[in-house]
């Protein structure tokens, strides 16, 4: 078998779009959903069954809306493993979204500083409505790692080091509407952040000039994190740095907020200078 034909992508590809009819509409949602779980399997891919577990459909259901994203080239399956990954379309509709979204690229070089200067994990998160999207991690040379987030993750703005971060940046009328709009997914899935308990840890945030997550979503995961704020003063995005509490002790965090704060400043510099940094949209209260 030829090399370029291991994929189901790649035959299809070869036959024509016409050899490759849909087996029938499926919801937007529940695709983007898939694109979603394949994407954070990472380099390793995604298995069907796993696939299926996660999104909680019928196999039959899946395979099919699988096999229609397959065919539009935005995911890819090895012919080998069976299992799914991101497609050649996905990768060029990320080339072509880098020019908007360059807070990315810029950012890449303060994360490897921070990962290298402090040892631990480096985080790169960007707000996305009311949520908080982990866009990147950087690992540091410290053997012990912490894996409560990675690349891809989102939760509700206010949880975790990034997503306070973000939060604490917006304006006192802005974190009411992102509380009330994130109401029922915070007490269903993040009880420990209630609206009053992140009220209260805004308020902190602010006091003590970085957002700090005390093991709030994962025990002896802790993390510090600031926001880097684009030229009109709303935060874009924000830099954290995770590990154990062991490694987070009052005196460590006042060793490490300043290094966030400089490369916060340095990506804000380079955003402003580029005018490609994020640009967030203002809150929505009806929230899927």
């Amino acid at each position: 078998m030829l090399e370029y034909q291991k994929t189901i992508s790649a035959r299809i590809a070869a036959q024509g779009i016409d050899g490759a009819a849909s087996n029938g509409a499926q919801s937007i949602e529940r695709a983007a959903t898939l694109l979603l779980l394949v994407g954070r399997a990472g380099p390793s891919g995604a298995r069907l069954s796993d696939l299926v577990e996660q999104c909680s459909l019928p196999k039959p259901t899946v395979r099919r809306m699988l096999l229609a994203l397959v065919r539009a080239g935005l995911l890819d399956q090895d012919l080998e493993t069976r299992r799914y990954y991101l497609g050649p379309e996905i990768h060029v509709l990320g080339t072509l979204a880098s020019a908007r979204f360059g807070i990315h690229s810029i950012s890449l070089r303060s994360l490897v500083r921070l990962s290298q200067q402090t040892g631990d994990t480096a985080f790169l998160s960007v707000p996305r409505d009311v949520y908080s999207i982990c866009v990147h991690r950087e690992e540091g040379p410290y053997p012990i790692r912490i894996h409560a987030l990675h690349a891809g993750d989102r939760h509700p703005l206010g949880v975790g080091a990034g997503g306070l971060a973000l939060l604490a940046a917006l304006p006192d009328g802005d974190v009411e509407e992102v509380l009330a709009a994130n109401a029922d997914v915070l007490a269903d899935k993040y009880p420990p952040f209630s609206p009053s308990a992140l009220r209260g840890l805004v308020q902190d945030t602010r006091a003590r000039g970085y957002a700090l997550n005390p093991g709030m979503l994962l025990s002896d995961s802790w993390a510090i994190g600031v926001p880097i704020r684009g030229s009109d003063g709303r935060p874009v995005g924000a830099l954290s740095i995770a590990a154990t509490e062991s490694r987070l002790s009052p005196e460590r965090q006042r060793e490490i907020a300043p290094l966030l704060k400089k490369e916060a400043c340095w990506i804000e510099t380079r955003l402003n200078d580029t005018d490609i940094g994020e640009k967030p949209a203002r809150v929505r209260r009806n929230h899927p």
